[in-house]
């Protein structure tokens, strides 16, 4: 499997601002010596050397990400503003006049998790094919409204809307689970106001866990068939990190987990990989670089580096 990120942040798309990309250009320049830029090698080393909250960003859009099976279906998780960048991306590639097939899994309805869908150029292509995937039964009557007038000018069917190949699937028993080719996926239920899914896709031997918003809790720890079947050593989580500790404890009900918290959850299951995602939009690429840096203080403390830990970015790519 090979994941792609488009969209990491959390509840409102988040661009640098005039003045943070000033503050970073100034930063630069002030770090500069003479040595640095003497040949083009030595300013090479000196943009490599510098901090990568300072010469990069995680990225400002919302949750979208792109998994990549070992058969090569196209599996699309959340529609968030990153569903654009993913998109154009798309444009860019080989196509086929015979079209493509897009599974687009949806965690829930918040606008985060939505508000790129009516920017999915695919979707205006009459030879491809979406499947849309929810637990809730009413997904095609949702994705509609909140494409209508005054929302949008532009519908989600009929005339001037969305002219590929639409299906809709609602998933019902999560015992049972679904395929895509040999892909298996389950899903879950986790804690978030109006509710939410984790999914989870075992592909070749290997298993990835997409759990975005989420309020961890007690009874989430606990090693019962269920959660045991669903979480126990995942090669890779992506997992709601919103919050500091102190924040998290200030905005409890809100739906979102804390680093921490994530951290203790994934080393709980022996999990391989930790993404941190569904970033907080008040956080700067400085502030979240050192929530980074201090998980994976606080997983080597606990578990001695058992845990690989990442901050999710957008253009990041995990080979499973």
């Amino acid at each position: 499997m090979k994941v792609h990120f488009w969209g990491v942040r959390g509840s409102i798309p988040t661009p640098l601002t005039p003045l943070q990309i000033q503050n970073r250009v100034a930063a630069v320049v002030q770090r500069i010596t003479a040595t640095d830029i003497r040949d083009a090698d030595s300013r090479e080393r000196f943009l490599a050397s510098l901090p990568k909250w300072l010469f990069g960003t995680v990225g400002g859009n919302t949750s979208c990400v792109e998994l990549e099976t070992s058969q090569g279906e196209t599996i699309i998780l959340d529609a968030g503003s990153g569903l654009r960048e993913l998109s154009l991306n798309l444009n860019e590639r080989p196509s086929s006049p015979k079209g493509k097939t897009f599974h687009l899994f949806l965690s829930h309805f918040h606008w985060d998790h939505l508000q790129g869908l009516p920017f999915f150029t695919q979707a205006f292509n009459p030879a491809n094919r979406i499947v849309f995937y929810s637990v809730n039964p009413d997904v095609r009557n949702i994705l509609s409204r909140q494409m209508e007038s005054p929302f949008f000018p532009v519908p989600f069917e009929g005339p001037g809307g969305f002219r590929a190949q639409m299906e809709f699937v609602q998933l019902k028993d999560s015992d049972e689970g679904i395929s895509i080719g040999d892909t298996r996926i389950d899903w879950y239920p986790m804690d978030h106001p109006g509710g939410c899914v984790a999914y989870r896709f075992e592909d070749a031997g290997k298993v990835f866990i997409y759990a975005t918003d989420t309020e961890l809790h007690r009874e989430n720890f606990v090693k019962n068939d269920a959660n045991t079947k669903f979480f126990k050593q995942a090669d890779a989580v992506v997992m709601d990190s919103q919050y500091t500790m102190d924040e998290a404890l200030k905005k409890e009900g809100w739906g979102h987990s804390s680093f921490s918290m994530t951290v203790d959850f994934a080393l709980n299951w022996e999990c391989k990989k930790l993404v941190l995602f569904h970033h907080e939009p008040t956080y700067s690429d400085k502030k979240l670089f050192s929530v980074l840096q201090s998980a994976s203080w606080y997983s080597g403390y606990n578990a001695k580096g058992t845990l690989q830990i990442e901050i999710a970015r957008e253009g990041m790519e995990l080979v499973l």
